[in-house]
């Protein structure tokens, strides 16, 4: 089924969102596709759009404002045989794994949609906390207790992701579950995110550069205390293909919307590439900082 803008409602007057689930795709695909459907939604091609994907090989992206020479060990990247990418949204280095991500592609001035970052967050991180209770998860929004911790999210004290959640990222049993970012161009926001479904954190804190190894070794210990996957919530195995099904109705649920599926048109694919290779498949864009 190919979806057109401008479907707008449905017989029951929820807006109708087009949805995709790309399955496992290349990291500079990954990160070409989001970008081509907010230049869609731009110029309004498309409507808004819930995305969710898996990445072949497992990856590392970093945040479009991350150095790489100085906070990632490009060594111990290839030694793990990963993907690298650069995301064109902010935040920090984020291991795609044995995960779920998503993306969310809105315009800014979308009905009900705050003007603040912050505030965004919350209204579009309301589908990851209905998704992760139709899982039976008792997830909740993480709001820093203390101005000093209000500080910590502004300026990281470290390179890796699951550290510390930021403003309305999802938690469990105070833990990181699911680490976001955001970026807002020509209009539009895209937040896109990993869902965690395992996560091996030697790995993980092998993949930056440390101070010094007694650093290194203290993020390591305490990592498993700031963040935690689904599948060590839970006594049995949660698959992608039900996370996909739970967070889909959660984004229902929370923006009180309707998906359609949409697939991609010939002319689309082709400029989708055309982004991949000019872009995110480019040293010169992954290696610019």
């Amino acid at each position: 089924m190919i979806c057109i803008a401008g479907k707008g409602v449905d017989d029951l007057g929820k807006a109708v969102w087009h949805f995709i689930n790309s399955g496992k795709c290349s990291p500079s695909y990954n990160m070409a596709l989001d970008e081509a459907l907010l230049e869609w939604h731009s110029i309004g091609e498309i409507g808004p759009v819930l995305r969710f994907y898996e990445w072949d090989p497992a990856t590392l992206s970093i945040g479009y404002f991350q150095s790489v020479e100085r906070e990632i060990d490009l060594e111990a990247v290839e030694k793990h045989g990963l993907g690298f990418v650069r995301r064109p949204t902010g935040g920090r280095g984020v291991l795609h794994e044995h995960e779920l991500t998503y993306s969310v592609i809105v315009t800014e001035d979308y009905p009900g949609m705050p003007e603040t970052v912050t505030e965004a967050y919350r209204v579009i991180s309301g589908g990851l906390l209905e998704g992760f209770r139709n899982l039976g998860l008792h997830a909740e929004f993480s709001l820093p207790a203390s101005k000093e911790q209000s500080n910590n999210l502004k300026k990281p004290k470290s390179a890796v992701c699951f550290d510390a959640p930021s403003w309305y990222e999802l938690v469990v049993e105070g833990k990181k579950v699911a680490g976001s970012a955001q970026t807002r161009q020509k209009g539009v926001i895209l937040q896109h995110g990993a869902i965690l479904l395992g996560l091996d954190e030697d790995k993980l804190v092998s993949l930056f550069k440390f101070p010094s190894e007694e650093s290194r070794k203290r993020m390591l210990e305490s990592l498993p205390e700031k963040a935690v996957a689904i599948d060590r919530l839970t006594n049995r195995e949660i698959s992608v293909e039900e996370c996909v099904g739970a967070f889909a109705t959660g984004f229902e649920k929370a923006l009180d919307i309707v998906l359609k599926p949409m697939e991609l048109t010939a002319e689309q694919l082709l400029y989708v590439e055309e982004v991949e290779k000019r872009k995110y498949a480019n040293k010169d864009w992954t290696f610019k900082k």
